[in-house]
């Protein structure tokens, strides 16, 4: 196990392999109706898979513009090959791009990240700085995922697990000194508290909505699409469910403790953005035209 992460002649030939295999069994992972709303398909979806490929790249790799370099073209050939395996069986078509968006922006981020990333390859006590925002994140995801498997069991309880798991995995793998190993943890463990505290425990809830949109002050023609939708920490679901002449309504769902974006393009390519969320203390569905 410990070769992933630093025994691994990792060559440019081996980098865009690994990008096309995990574009592609991500794709897959998005097209096939069994794995809707399973951990299977988190991987289309959230960032845990993928900080784990880019800290395998950055610990194989020979310098810190190697690192940065790599890390930036696994991501530009892995998420675009995940659009397009999927255009010709979506009814979006082409427009299944919009989505591209936002992996564009991180791809774009990881230029930097790879090359500061680099440094965890040193084992000491900057490597455990660099990685704690990570360790952080796979945090927050694994809890959420776990919140989710409360409410739905079993649904996403492997994704929950697994966030602990690679923390636990590079952790123990990356680092050879117990102290850095168990500040890292240290570090995993105090997040995970602070997490649970500030959301007022462990288990969300999941809720569903109909609004009619035509009651925000804008105008609609013809039949609508739902472009662009993002989940910044837990997954939820807009659809267009009744469509004619004066009324368009919306199937909209998520987690109280989830917040979502998206946005509603008519026939005549005029785009509107919304945002959602629940009012914990309201105890309100709140669901705002941002333009």
């Amino acid at each position: 196990m410990k070769k992933l992460f630093g025994g691994i002649n990792f060559t440019w030939k081996k980098l865009i392999i690994f990008a096309i295999i995990a574009g592609t069994y991500t794709a897959i992972m998005a097209m096939l109706p069994i794995t809707k709303d399973t951990s299977f398909r988190d991987i289309a979806i959230m960032f845990e898979w993928w900080i784990l490929f880019g800290i395998i790249i950055i610990s194989n790799s020979k310098s810190p513009l190697d690192s940065a370099l790599k890390c930036f073209v696994f991501f530009l050939i892995s998420q675009p090959l995940v659009y397009l395996i999927q255009v010709p069986f979506s009814s979006m078509g082409w427009g299944l791009f919009g989505y591209y968006r936002y992996w564009f922006y991180w791809t774009l981020a990881t230029l930097p990240m790879g090359y500061i990333g680099y440094y965890i390859k040193k084992k000491n006590w900057l490597s455990v700085l660099i990685l704690s925002p990570m360790i952080v994140a796979l945090v927050f995801f694994g809890l959420g995922y776990i919140n989710r498997a409360i409410n739905s069991f079993p649904h996403h309880i492997l994704s929950g697990i697994a966030c602990f798991l690679i923390i636990v995995v590079v952790v123990l793998c990356l680092f050879n000194d117990k102290k850095h190993r168990l500040v890292s943890l240290g570090i995993a463990l105090v997040a995970l508290i602070t997490v649970i505290v500030l959301r007022g425990g462990i288990g969300g809830s999941k809720y569903e909505t109909y609004r009619n949109i035509d009651n925000y002050g804008i105008t609609l023609v013809g039949k609508l699409e739902v472009v662009n939708f993002t989940a910044q920490n837990n997954e939820g679901d807009v659809k267009v469910v009744d469509t004619d002449r004066d009324i368009h309504t919306l199937l909209i769902s998520g987690w109280d403790d989830g917040k979502y974006s998206f946005t509603i393009e008519d026939e005549e390519k005029n785009q509107y953005d919304f945002e959602y969320y629940f009012d914990k203390e309201e105890k309100t569905f709140i669901l705002n035209l941002k333009n």
